[in-house]
């Protein structure tokens, strides 16, 4: 079967740049709320955030162009980890 133009492959080019975007998201939003903590700990929050990032500035039909698609991200997903820290430190 052929791939057409436009059909998204997850490769391990795109899940590095997706780990390496989670990880820096995790760190920024662990330098503006605390805790965390650890590589692994930024890379769940910052992946987790990009998520809830993409969710809530959909929902809010807000959209940002900020230094490309990478900063973008990176800033998406930023937000998004603050507000899962935030809302696991509500829960735990």
């Amino acid at each position: 079967m052929q791939r057409e133009k436009g059909d998204f492959e997850m490769d391990a080019k795109a899940l590095l740049i997706m780990a390496a975007i989670g990880v820096i998201a995790g760190f920024l939003a662990s330098l503006v709320v605390g805790g965390v903590g650890g590589l692994l700990g930024y890379l769940i929050a910052g992946v987790l955030g990009a998520f809830v990032g993409g969710f809530v500035f959909n929902a809010l039909g807000i959209k940002l162009n900020v230094g490309g698609p990478i900063g973008t991200q990176i800033i998406t997903s930023t937000v998004g980890a603050i507000i899962v820290i935030v809302l696991a430190r509500l829960i735990l």
